[in-house]
């Protein structure tokens, strides 16, 4: 049911824009870079999701239950958080790690964490673009106003 509100919704917003995009040469040019983008993320989505089933198959299911299963608790979410700041590579890798522990056992809750302090404290980013950008000091002040999120995201995630 979800898939089909989810399904429901994409079409709709798809019929707006086409509505909103009046004129022909607007709606070729979104055709346009919306197929260049496809081209682009399909081909790296496609590796990515048999990297994780492959990558699943490695992994070592036991531990990763017990470090990031249902009894890990806390520590879990604790582990997931320093992880996804040093996971190299972008959101293919880190998406399909998620997915692969999820697959051998970790929760949902382990694995939002990770993919939210992925996303909030990668390293890579930290230091290729926000520190040359921003300037360590505001880097640092990011960092510890959004330190507690990833935990946040867990704790919540914990409760359904």
């Amino acid at each position: 049911m979800n898939i089909l509100i989810g399904t429901i919704l994409l079409w709709g917003l798809v019929a707006l824009t086409w509505v909103k995009l009046a004129s022909p040469a607007r709606r070729r040019t979104a055709l346009t870079a919306t197929a260049n983008l496809a081209a682009f993320t399909l081909p790296r989505l496609f590796v990515a999701m048999i990297g994780a089933a492959l990558l699943a198959e490695l992994m070592p299911a036991d531990r990763i239950e017990q470090l990031f299963g249902r009894d890990a608790g806390l520590r879990a979410l604790l582990l997931a958080t320093l992880l996804g700041p040093i996971t190299p590579g972008g959101a293919f890798v880190s998406f399909a790690l998620a997915a692969a522990a999820l697959k051998v056992g970790a929760t949902p809750a382990a694995a939002l964490t990770y993919v939210t302090s992925w996303s909030l404290f990668s390293l890579t980013k930290l230091l290729a673009y926000e520190m040359p950008f921003m300037g360590a000091r505001t880097m640092a002040q990011r960092l510890a106003l959004s330190l507690p999120i990833p935990l946040v995201v867990g704790a919540i995630a914990s409760l359904f």
